[in-house]
């Protein structure tokens, strides 16, 4: 038998086989391609049955892509556990995080309020210079003095 003829003849045989076995119909195809391509590159002789030889070569190359996919997901599981527990700040970093921010509070505090207020809008809200000037009637050029203050209080907060 022909090779052209043996792909036509088998290929959805195998497709369905693979399909079944790995639960994917349209993955299914891309392995049963590989297989087929591996045959044509080997120009292997085989002896006895084709299609016995085939449905081998499927059954295998389904189990190989189902160990592979187990392996991909428990590396997946493991690395997401690790990247997880990178992420947990220890005790020492909440501690350290929550007195930094109680000093940053209390400097903001001691400012003047429309200074204050300027320093929120702009950090916290994310708003713009432009956008905070006309809220005060003042100049852009104001607004960044006000800030300048704002940040020179925090960092001589922090120390």
């Amino acid at each position: 038998m022909q090779f052209l003829e043996l792909y036509v003849s088998e290929r959805d045989r195998m497709e369905r086989q693979v399909g079944r076995r790995i639960g994917c119909p349209s993955l299914a195809g891309d392995i049963v391609q590989d297989i087929f391509l591996r045959l044509w590159e080997r120009a292997t002789n085989w002896q006895g049955e084709p299609a016995a030889y085939l449905s081998r070569c499927a059954r295998n190359a389904s189990i190989d892509h189902l160990r592979a996919e187990h392996a991909r997901a428990r590396l997946m599981a493991e690395a997401a556990l690790r990247s997880e527990a990178l992420l947990v700040p220890s005790g020492e970093d909440v501690l350290a995080a929550r007195e930094e921010l109680d000093l940053i509070d209390a400097a903001l505090l001691g400012l003047p309020a429309k200074t204050r207020h300027i320093f929120l809008l702009n950090r916290v809200h994310g708003r713009k210079l432009t956008e905070i000037a006309p809220v005060f009637g003042i100049s852009e050029r104001a607004v960044a003095k006000h800030m300048a203050r704002a940040i020179e209080a925090c960092a001589k907060a922090r120390g």
